[in-house]
């Protein structure tokens, strides 16, 4: 096992999806991975929840009447479950959650206890969960916070790829994840540590920032 450490960031600090050269050592092809597959999987994964919570979350009555703004939930929903089909019938995502509360005051929903499960085109699986989710109503902010997680499992030929922190703050429409407490990739037998990150899919970059640490196992010699 390799097991490289760095004071600052993991070098290079950001990495550029641009062709690569043959050869390419590890670290490129594990930042190559963290940055072509976790941000945009990740990005999908919420922008399809979030879609779901404001569609389907019943507003509450205009006709009520005007009270001083608390913040206390004016509706919640207990153990659901939505499903999202393709037009072809297939399932196409299911998003669960233990409590949904809607904020009046700010506009906001918060979640007990999410899962989010969606099934790609090409009928590849991922799963986003964690202790609890905070949106706005018009869905242009996810926090997740919690042990968050996003998994997308196995392939045939390409193994789990796993994304863990316990603070995941997306930004939808402007396409940009962030944290800033410590995270950790792993695909197989490598992994990454570092103390935080941000992502910006414009870019097509992902930077781990802070104090990172990266471990690699190779794969067995042939005989």
């Amino acid at each position: 096992m390799v097991d490289t450490t760095s004071p600052n960031t993991l070098a290079p600090p950001e990495f550029d999806l641009s062709p690569a050269p043959q050869r390419q050592p590890w670290t490129w092809q594990l930042a190559q991975m963290a940055s072509t597959y976790l941000p945009v999987m990740l990005m999908a994964l919420l922008a399809i929840g979030t879609w779901w919570l404001v569609k389907n979350t019943v507003p509450p009555s205009d006709d009520r009447p005007a009270v001083a703004p608390r913040h206390e939930p004016d509706y919640e929903m207990h153990h659901f479950s939505v499903q999202r089909y393709t037009p072809a019938g297939t399932l196409e995502a299911q998003l669960e959650g233990e409590t949904l509360r809607h904020y009046p005051d700010t506009d906001t929903l918060e979640i007990d206890n999410v899962r989010l499960r969606a099934i790609d085109s090409e009928n590849r699986t991922s799963v986003a969960t964690a202790h609890h989710a905070l949106t706005d109503s018009a869905a242009t902010e996810v926090q997740l916070m919690g042990q968050a997680e996003v998994v997308r499992e196995a392939t045939p030929t390409e193994a789990a790829i796993h994304f863990r922190s316990e603070f995941l703050h997306a930004f939808v429409q402007a396409e940009r994840v962030f944290s800033n407490k410590p995270v950790v990739v792993t695909q197989g037998g490598t992994e990454v540590q570092a103390d935080g990150m941000e992502y910006t899919h414009k870019d097509g970059v992902i930077r781990f920032t802070g104090r990172s640490r990266a471990v690699f196992d190779p794969s067995p010699r042939k005989p």
